[in-house]
Parts: structure tokens; C-alpha cells; sequence
């Protein structure tokens, strides 16, 4: 039983590839970001080098994976127990400075957690705790707005990038530039509007799909907009188009801080997968009374228009991958975000 680390992203996928598109709805976070990666360029979501590893098990097999795109958290499949204590050895013996939290499913990175502070002594900040959802049943908002949706193109490309900044300052997660990341989704139809009178509302985003499965975000609708069901009215949309598009499972993630966005996106067909939570390790000038317990659930959240603000994948930085730097609160990768979720 080990691990294996690499910087080599083709490594990394013919070894965990076969493994996280096995379950392509739970990993597509880790599947979304490496398909970034690759067809951005291994600086998409910063200058430094990316970081991938798998652990295999007794038998052989690939049992879990991770990825990291520094300054943003590492992400985390599900893990045999096994295997955490053996991650955070090589992760302290390599210097803790450049892991500045973790995000996945709250037994794993609570697990971690744990054994982080055993070997390094440092805590940890719950920043967010999310659901995962799955469409399961397709239905539009009731009552449906006024307005209709259209695809973004490149002259819609200022706006974008207006609304992924404003988006960021409010959930504080504005990390450099959402500039590529508005460019990249232009480029493969994932960002739509919702117009009224050709006047642009709300946002929702898709991110590419990627062994059957498409995640929706970020969603988003400036302040002035918000509470008359226009971003509502864009994920329905955005669903609807990824399933026509042949994606067999859409799937997005929600702040569980903001109950209104999670009541909307039930209404609108999607049904529980599973919780995960983002951790940030404090530098080590942070005092104890600054940590929370693992369970705890961080109160932040963006409010405004009823699924409008949720994070979804939305998601390591304002774009599709589910933080910026450590001197920050250390965020889910942008591209699971419904802020602007790497991917």
C-alpha cells in the first residue's frame, strides 16, 4: 500500500484516470480540473506547478487520488482510512507551506484534519461545508420569470468578467484575474445568460463534460437583480441543455449556509449525493481560539436571489475547482464554486 505523487498530469491520468471515471459524479471536481489542465495548460489556475497522486491498496488497485493547483486546497477522493495517515507523512515531510487546506468528503478531510494537526500541530478553519446535488428530475422554476436564455459569446466578455469579480469580492474568494477562466468557458459555450428585453440578469455556467457528467456553475445575479427567479430560470436551463447535449449525469454543488439556494435547487429536480467541506490550515501564527471543530459549519454565504449565490462547482479559483493564497481563507477550488470553480 502507497503512494504515488507526480507533477506529470498524463501520468497521473493513465494511472487515476480508470478510477475517477468510475465514479464521474462524486470525483468531478479532480475530472474537471485535470481536463482544465490539460487543455489550458498546467498554469491555469496559477504559476506554480500542479500536484496529483493515487494510492493503491493491498490488491494493487487504484483507491483514491489527489490533486492539487497551488495556492488552492488539495482535493480529495474518498480514501480507504489506510491511506490519510501515510498522505500527511509525505505531505509534512515535503513542508506544509503550500497546502493551505483540503477539500472533499467531510469523514475524509475531517480524517485528515486529525492527523495534520498530529504531525504538524497545526488546526484548521471549516471555510465551507457544501452538498453535492444530482438532476434527477428536470423541472423549470414556477412561476417561470420573464426573459429567456442565450448562449455567451465574446462580446459578452467585459460583463463576464465584471460579474465573476463581483461575484468573488462578495464570497470572498477573488484570487488574480477571472480572465481566463471567463475566456476558456466562452470558448466552449459554458457560460449562458438570462436576458429580459435583451438585457443581461443572471449567469450560469457548465463546465465541459467529461466521462458523461457536466457540473453546473457558477451561478450568479448581481445585487439589483436578485429575488425574481432569473438565476433560478438559468440552472433549470443550463440543465436542460446539458442533457440534451448527452451529458448522463448533471450535477452542482450548494453552500449549505444558504438554505434558500438549496430549497430552489430541489425544486428544480436536483436531489443530495453527498456533503463535503473545505478546511483551512491557518500559517502558524493563528492562535487555537481561531480553529473550529471539524463539524462546524461555516456561516458565510453569498444571499441574494434564490440559487443565485450557492456555490456549485461550481468546486480551487473564480472559475470551475471547488482558495487563494494562504493568507487568505483558503477556498474550494473555483471550478466546483458558483463562484467564477476552476474547470
Amino acid at each position: 500500500m502507497t503512494w504515488t505523487t507526480t507533477e506529470e498530469l498524463d501520468e497521473f491520468q493513465a494511472h487515476a484516470g480508470d478510477f475517477l471515471r468510475a465514479r464521474p459524479a462524486e470525483n468531478t471536481v479532480l475530472l474537471t480540473v485535470a481536463e482544465s489542465l490539460r487543455v489550458r495548460g498546467t498554469t491555469a489556475f496559477g504559476g506554480t506547478g500542479p500536484r496529483f497522486g493515487w494510492w493503491r491498496g493491498n490488491g494493487g488497485d487504484v483507491e483514491g487520488a489527489l490533486l492539487q493547483t497551488p495556492p488552492y486546497p488539495v482535493l480529495l477522493t474518498r480514501l480507504p482510512r489506510e491511506a490519510v495517515e501515510p498522505l500527511v507523512e509525505a505531505l509534512a515531510a515535503d513542508g506544509c507551506a503550500d497546502v493551505p487546506g483540503v477539500d472533499g468528503a467531510n469523514d475524509v478531510v475531517d480524517a485528515f484534519a486529525a492527523a495534520w494537526r498530529r504531525h504538524t500541530g497545526a488546526g484548521h478553519r471549516v471555510h465551507q461545508r457544501h452538498r453535492q446535488y444530482r438532476l434527477a428530475a428536470p423541472a423549470r422554476p414556477r412561476p417561470v420569470p420573464a426573459g429567456r436564455a442565450r448562449v455567451a459569446t465574446p462580446k459578452d466578455r467585459d460583463l463576464l468578467i465584471r460579474w465573476y469579480e463581483a461575484f468573488g469580492r462578495e464570497t470572498g474568494t477573488l484570487a488574480g484575474t477571472p480572465a481566463g477562466a471567463v475566456d476558456d468557458r466562452v470558448g466552449h459555450g459554458g457560460l449562458t445568460l438570462w436576458e429580459v428585453d435583451s438585457r443581461p440578469v443572471a449567469l450560469a455556467g457548465t463546465t465541459r463534460m467529461v466521462a458523461g457528467t457536466v457540473r453546473v456553475g457558477p451561478v450568479y445575479t448581481p445585487a439589483e437583480e436578485r429575488r425574481r427567479g432569473y438565476a433560478g430560470a438559468a440552472t433549470a436551463e443550463v440543465g436542460r441543455a446539458a442533457l440534451a447535449a448527452g451529458a448522463r449525469e448533471v450535477v452542482l454543488f450548494a453552500d449549505l449556509a444558504n438554505p434558500t439556494s438549496n430549497a430552489l435547487y430541489q425544486r428544480l429536480g436536483y436531489r443530495p449525493l453527498g456533503d463535503r467541506a473545505v478546511l483551512h490550515f491557518p500559517p502558524p501564527t493563528a492562535s487555537d481560539s481561531d480553529m473550529e471543530h471539524p463539524m462546524a459549519r461555516d456561516a458565510a454565504s453569498a444571499g441574494g436571489d434564490p440559487g443565485g449565490t450557492a456555490p456549485s462547482s461550481g468546486a480551487l479559483r473564480a472559475a470551475g475547482h471547488r482558495g487563494p493564497p494562504r493568507s487568505a481563507p483558503a477556498a474550494g477550488h473555483p471550478s466546483r464554486r458558483t463562484p467564477p470553480r476552476r474547470g
